[in-house]
């Protein structure tokens, strides 16, 4: 069914997926002549879903660059729009139709990239005449002449999907030397005048071009998951897990420093499973502080991790590294012991608690966050009593909720004990409601604290940005307010500026804070 609120669909359908007949416009524009060459041409990269993706959409971008087309975020006066869509659930597959509809309002040429069009790939060009194309992963390296061709009027013959699981070795240690496009996996490889295959990663030039100039940026640690949980498609389209080697990493992390980026969020489709194809399970608590020494960094966070996988080490490293947020973005999904077993995944209430403790052990004031699936097949109200326990007890900081739907290509699509719709609305949202509750109870705990807050942005005298425990735009914000007297004066901070701050008040999840003093300025700014 489609999300609450959408309007009308049209017949066409994607394996279930209802397709919205009318949706707004992008402002529509003439599209300038294109000419003969990529010189000058223009290319809108809009990217849709998670941190992974813009990391994949600032290699296309400089994949285009380097063959000379211009590269923007915005859609209007655009030769081509590329849509770097999400495939994960309905809603983001809801979201990148219409993005894909309203760039063609545009006059400018559209093509689809991204997880739902390497998802669904040929039924999905048949199913949306207005997109001149849709791109595999495998179109990413040659992505500057899949536009050429566009522009030109060619044909470009959308791929069959297929499980890219296939593609790479079974065993993880035979990955590392497999020939498959790894979407933003970014080094300038042995094609270039100036590398060979000797050429070791932190001597390659960085494959990424920045499409924003804020002070965060993510830094992709590996891609794919060699996981199977029940409700969970991203493995077949994705792939298996292949990890960066540390070399890589560091030198696009000092490039990123060298951009004006201050904080570095280490993003993956599994944090956990870092290293286990470089054969070496401790990779990321030794990266960490590697990450933590570049110049001009002042914080690393760490996301998607998976419970059954987060281990002690992994947990010291994070908790206790200087430099390294004591941040824990925690996969747990639900906490009923029999729901996740048949989510074919690891844990319980109390495991999940004592998980949260070690933490908390090494730094009480550790951030937590995590995700929830309501309504998963078989899911009975004993199930939704221990997530309520859980949920109670647990502390998180911030906590995303989700109403189950069947995922076409999942094993959960095809489980008995399917819970109705009725019944799944009115757990999602008494669950979602207790959820907010507790959220905004865990912000007031932390009155009267120290925090230390990284500046995001300035709008009209208004300073934003993050303490330790908030990611970027999931978890909420703490706004800096003028001290009574002494302090930092307000006037001065810039985007960059790293401070330390009192906790005086909160607006749910987000804080309102004064500045006490400053711990590193961001460098250049004029003061």
């Amino acid at each position: 069914m489609p999300p609450r609120g959408a309007p009308a669909v049209r017949t066409a359908r994607v394996r279930g997926l209802p397709w919205p007949a009318r949706y707004p416009r992008m402002v529509s524009a003439t599209s300038p002549s294109p000419s003969d060459n990529a010189e000058g041409r223009r290319v809108a990269l809009l990217t849709l879903g998670c941190a992974r993706n813009e990391v994949d959409s600032e290699e296309l971008a400089a994949r285009l660059h380097a063959d000379g087309w211009q590269v923007t975020t915005d859609g209007e006066g655009a030769d081509v729009v590329v849509v770097n869509t999400c495939g994960f659930v309905e809603k983001a597959k809801q979201d990148s139709i219409q993005t894909l509809l309203a760039a063609a309002g545009t006059g400018a040429k559209v093509v689809a990239a991204g997880c739902m069009a390497e998802r669904y790939g040929r039924e999905l060009a048949d199913s949306l005449p207005e997109a001149q194309a849709v791109l595999s992963f495998d179109d990413y390296p040659d992505i500057a002449a899949r536009l050429n061709a566009v522009v030109a009027g060619e044909q470009i013959t959308a791929h069959t999907p297929r499980d890219r699981r296939e593609l790479l070795p079974l065993t993880p240690v035979q990955r590392q030397s497999a020939t498959v496009s790894l979407p933003g996996h970014g080094t300038v490889t042995r094609t270039a005048v100036d590398t060979d295959e000797h050429t070791p990663a932190h001597l390659r030039q960085v494959l990424r071009r920045r499409l924003d100039t804020g002070p965060v940026a993510s830094l992709k640690l590996a891609s794919g998951c060699d996981r199977r949980c029940a409700f969970c498609a991203i493995p077949a389209f994705r792939g298996a897990f292949v990890s960066r080697t540390p070399d890589e990493l560091l030198a696009e992390a000092e490039w990123l420093a060298k951009t004006g980026v201050r904080e570095l969020v280490l993003v993956s489709e599994n944090s956990t499973s870092y290293g286990k194809d470089l054969g070496d399970p401790r990779a990321l608590e030794k990266l960490l502080p590697q990450l933590a020494a570049v110049s001009g960094i002042v914080r690393v966070r760490v996301s998607y991790l998976q419970p059954a996988e987060t281990r002690p080490g992994l947990v010291e490293a994070i908790a206790g590294t200087p430099g390294v947020a004591p941040y824990f973005d925690l996969s747990f999904q639900h906490s009923s012991e029999p729901v996740l077993r048949r989510m074919r995944r690891f844990g319980s209430t109390d495991r999940f608690l004592e998980l949260l403790a070690s933490a908390r052990a090494l730094a009480p004031e550790a951030g937590a966050r995590s995700n929830f699936i309501v309504g998963f097949p078989g899911e009975t109200r004993a199930d939704i009593d221990e997530l309520t326990r859980f949920l109670t007890e647990a502390r998180l900081d911030a906590i995303g909720m989700f109403d189950y739907s069947d995922e076409d290509g999942t094993e959960a699509a095809g489980l008995p004990g399917k819970v109705s719709a009725a019944t799944i609305k009115r757990r999602y949202d008494r669950l979602s409601a207790l959820a907010d509750e507790l959220c905004s109870q865990r912000a007031e705990d932390r009155l009267g604290s120290t925090v230390e807050v990284l500046v995001d942005a300035i709008v009209d005298g208004v300073v934003e940005g993050r303490a330790a425990h908030q990611a970027p735009e999931v978890d909420g914000s703490t706004t800096l307010v003028a001290p009574a007297e002494g302090g930092v004066d307000l006037a001065a901070l810039r985007p960059g500026d790293l401070v330390r701050a009192t906790v005086t008040g909160t607006e749910g999840v987000d804080l309102l804070a004064v500045p006490d003093e400053m711990i590193s300025a961001a460098p250049g700014a004029a003061r």
